[in-house]
């Protein structure tokens, strides 16, 4: 196989399997919180606590995968096109 074989088939590869991920699961975590929806502080004693809900995701602790927000753009543009 051709090196340039390869390459093309590993990225279709990886395309079809990012691809399959955010048809399955559209959210994933939070990069901001780690999926919490919360910040964790310490007290002065050195125990972690609660802190403030995250702002990114509103603290329910997911985010929109870039592929499915990139899928639901083109969608609603085809969907809004063809009225």
């Amino acid at each position: 196989m051709t090196p340039a074989l390869l390459a093309s088939a590993l990225l279709m590869f990886l395309t079809l399997s990012y691809a399959s991920l955010c048809a399955a699961s559209p959210f994933g975590n939070c990069r901001r919180c780690r999926g919490w929806g919360f910040a964790m502080k310490t007290d002065r004693k050195g125990r972690a606590k609660r802190g403030k809900d995250c702002r990114r995701c509103k603290a329910t602790g997911k985010r929109i995968r870039i592929g499915r927000h990139l899928y639901n753009v083109a969608a609603r543009l085809h969907r809004d096109g063809t009225r």
